[in-house]
């Protein structure tokens, strides 16, 4: 894991968590486990998936697809 994608990666969970602690109004453990417990969260994980890459409101975006529908994208 490169310092690159660790520190991509760790800026979009800490975008995400804020959007959700403010969107669905969970407090900061909740909104962590719900993203650290998500296929979202795995694909963010997996740099071939090129996902850590993308913009924070776009990747929340799957999450919001996942929690709404329980599958990614």
């Amino acid at each position: 894991m490169t310092k690159e994608f660790k520190y991509l990666k760790e800026g979009l969970a800490s975008d995400i968590v804020q959007f959700l602690m403010k969107d669905y109004n969970l407090d900061i453990q909740t909104a962590l486990s719900t993203l650290y417990d998500s296929d979202t969260y795995s694909k963010i994980s997996d740099p071939t998936t090129g996902l850590y890459f993308q913009g924070s409101r776009y990747v929340y975006s799957y999450l919001q697809n996942e929690l709404k529908t329980g599958m990614v994208g």
